[in-house]
């Protein structure tokens, strides 16, 4: 079944303590045109996840939104320069020492004057745990997937609704192709009778070259016939509905042949002056623009 170019899928996982949900919009354009949004940490998964796009999506302007929660997920080290803090102690301890021996009173704790030293510049350092770039960039593709999946079961729900809109259409421009063929000998015989009767009237009824009327009516039948039109607008209608039905990109050749559509329409339109088939072929072109609105939708 045909897919929309627009659609919108969301997912959302816990994965490796990290909370990372994938957003995935589309609307319509000629090529494919994929941007990444997420944030600058985790740029390094960027090409990763276009690629999975890629594979997915043929064509339209898409967009992934990706944020990530990483709280849990930042791990790190403290590592103590040994000494340094020896040092900070030694000269706290003599601190102390100095201060209860003019001041009076106790010496301070072991474990107070530790905490005084931790406060120092680098004797504390905070490393955080290097990642694993490529396990985080599978986690994101991973949520992505699970994105793209949605994305692209609302895009066959909506192309499945033009699908059935498109052959409507295309039933209704096959029953104004069979009109135009009805209609279209009569118009001979009536061109055929009319001059005849033009004829009788400028000879003031003298006798008529029966042939001389055949031949004209022969002439008049090639020019207005549409047999050639109708055949090919009949074998357009019947490979527009094939693709209805392909699971395979279509939008760019429904396009093309569409045209042609409107093209053999406007054919039989300039060759039949009667007013009932030109009649038939405005609503013929009515049709047609409608449907070419609904592919320019379609993948």
């Amino acid at each position: 079944m045909i897919k929309s170019m627009t659609g919108y899928g969301r997912a959302r996982e816990l994965r490796n303590r990290r909370d990372i949900t994938v957003e995935v919009r589309a609307v319509n354009n000629r090529y494919l045109d994929c941007t990444v949004k997420m944030p600058r940490v985790y740029l390094f998964a960027e090409d990763a996840m276009k690629k999975r796009v890629q594979a997915a999506v043929p064509r339209g302007k898409v967009d992934v939104f990706v944020t990530v929660d990483a709280t849990a997920a930042d791990a790190a080290t403290v590592t103590i320069n040994k000494s340094l803090a020896e040092g900070y102690l030694k000269a706290l301890q003599n601190l102390d020492e100095i201060s209860w021996t003019i001041a009076g009173g106790k010496p301070a704790a072991p474990g107070q004057l530790a905490l005084t030293a931790a406060r120092f510049p680098d004797v504390l350092t905070v490393t955080k745990v290097e990642e694993d770039l490529d396990a985080v960039s599978a986690d994101l593709c991973a949520v992505l997937d699970d994105a793209l999946e949605a994305f692209n079961a609302m895009r066959a729900r909506e192309g499945g609704r033009l699908a059935e809109d498109i052959a409507g259409r295309l039933d209704t421009i096959e029953h104004l192709t069979s009109e135009v063929e009805k209609r279209s000998p009569e118009t001979v015989a009536e061109y055929r009778e009319k001059f005849l009767r033009r004829i009788r009237e400028a000879l003031q009824g003298a006798a008529v070259d029966e042939q001389r009327v055949l031949t004209e009516a022969a002439i008049y039948a090639d020019k207005v016939a549409v047999d050639e039109e109708t055949v090919r607008l009949r074998s357009h209608l019947a490979q527009l509905r094939s693709m209805l039905s392909s699971d395979e990109p279509q939008g760019r050749k429904m396009d093309f042949l569409i045209q042609e559509v409107n093209r053999e329409a406007n054919t039989i339109g300039s060759k039949c002056a009667d007013v009932s088939i030109t009649r038939v072929v405005v609503e013929m072109k009515a049709e047609v623009e409608k449907i070419r609105e609904q592919v320019q939708n379609i993948e």
